[in-house]
């Protein structure tokens, strides 16, 4: 047996779990929010329990040490030699990564080449990187790539429709994101379709920051989000895929700057901008409810985009053997999987039973479709940390 870390390193934040392996026992979970702030929180939950504060955390480094100190005081490790590995998640691998790897020099350089790629993220993720490295000089490191998945996609998949040489010189490309949970789910998914020879699925990678892949036979054959997470279907604030001309439109006539509109694009788009209620995708499902005209507007239109992807893979992967849901949205909310499922019912003769849909939440596995659905349906809840601590494991312990 041997514990493991898995680490999500944001720009304010370290999310993490400490796991027994390989038995994958959760010893402990948490964050620390706020990095840079007096008013930081820490979280902690172990054993049933749940110990919150909030302290001053100044840096990466400071946030480190409250999270060793926080599992040496609950008594889930009685010191951090017992911490054999760490694996942290990284966005952006650009296409130098199609699996996961140890960090070393090279590693870092790379991952500090497509900084420009992910610029909040991956800057974010080396931080946390030499922050752990600092407190565990002794213990191995890999880096989890959300985009090595999807280095399995060919180039008419991949590339863009722009002077090639653009590609070439600034790696302009579709990358995708939530490789970790695509691969998660698709593993787990395979005990649906026993009976497929070609295990062809659509999985839905629904939560505020939302993604679509076509796989096939456990690979990745295309998937949603494209050169960043901007790009893919409509999202809680970002719009997904839309002309370039819109951008160029507003630039010209709003005259607000590039970086402002970009960010309104990422930040105050999709559902929310349609409806102007909300981000948080519940309040804009609330509203819809209550006949709001334009949250009603806004859910129509988002159901239309993820039905438009699925009917889009279900041509590329040549039929189609089951459709997950997974994540935030898709794990929790019945009224969003329906306006996905009831646009694409017809066309694919998917079938779902709404009383099943109404109870698969939080947390729940099952099928939502009918034993007469030409495909069938499940919901899967993803677990993206318990895939970095199999890397971790595998490649450092093993």
């Amino acid at each position: 047996m041997a514990k493991v870390m898995a680490v999500n390193c944001g720009s304010s934040s370290v999310k993490f779990k400490l796991y027994e392996m390989p038995e994958e026992k959760v010893l402990c979970s948490g964050i620390v929010e706020r990095i840079g702030h007096d008013d930081g929180i820490f979280t902690i939950k172990w054993d049933g329990q749940k110990d919150t504060k909030t302290l001053p955390v100044p840096d990466h480094g400071y946030a480190v040490e409250i999270v060793a100190k926080g599992m040496i005081e609950k008594n889930i490790i009685a010191h951090l030699d017992e911490i054999k590995a760490v694996g942290h998640r990284v966005v952006q691998g650009g296409s130098y990564f199609s699996h996961s790897v140890l960090w070393d020099d090279d590693t870092v350089k790379k991952v500090e080449s497509l900084i420009p790629l992910a610029p909040l993220h991956n800057k974010a993720h080396l931080t946390g990187y030499f922050a752990f490295k600092k407190a565990l000089p002794k213990v191995p490191q890999i880096a989890v790539f959300d985009t090595a998945f999807h280095q399995t996609m060919e180039p008419e998949d991949y590339l863009y429709p722009i002077p090639y040489e653009y590609a070439e010189k600034y790696h302009i490309r579709r990358y995708g994101a939530h490789g970790t949970s695509h691969k998660y789910l698709s593993e787990v998914a395979e005990k649906y379709i026993p009976e497929s020879k070609d295990k062809k699925m659509i999985i839905c990678h629904l939560g505020s920051g939302a993604s679509i892949t076509a796989v096939k036979n456990g690979k990745c054959i295309a998937t949603s989000m494209g050169l960043t997470p901007l790009g893919g279907i409509m999202m809680n604030s970002r719009t997904g895929d839309m002309d370039p001309s819109v951008y160029y439109q507003l630039l010209a006539m709003s005259g607000k700057d590039n970086e402002t509109l970009f960010q309104e694009l990422n930040k105050k788009s999709g559902l929310y901008g349609v409806s102007g209620i909300s981000n948080d995708s519940r309040e804009v499902e609330d509203a819809a409810r209550e006949g709001h005209p334009r949250a009603v507007l806004a859910m129509n239109l988002w159901g239309r985009r993820v039905a438009d992807f699925i009917g889009q893979y279900y041509v590329r992967l040549g039929g189609c053997d089951l459709i997950v849901f997974s994540a935030g949205i898709g794990e929790n909310s019945p009224d969003c999987r329906e306006a996905a499922l009831d646009r694409i019912g017809e066309a694919l003769g998917v079938k779902y039973d709404k009383e099943l849909n109404n109870t698969i939440i939080r947390g729940k596995e099952g099928y939502l479709s009918t034993p007469d659905s030409k495909i069938k349906v499940v919901v899967i809840p993803t677990d993206e940390e318990v895939m970095i601590a199999r890397d971790a494991y595998n490649i450092c312990l093993k």
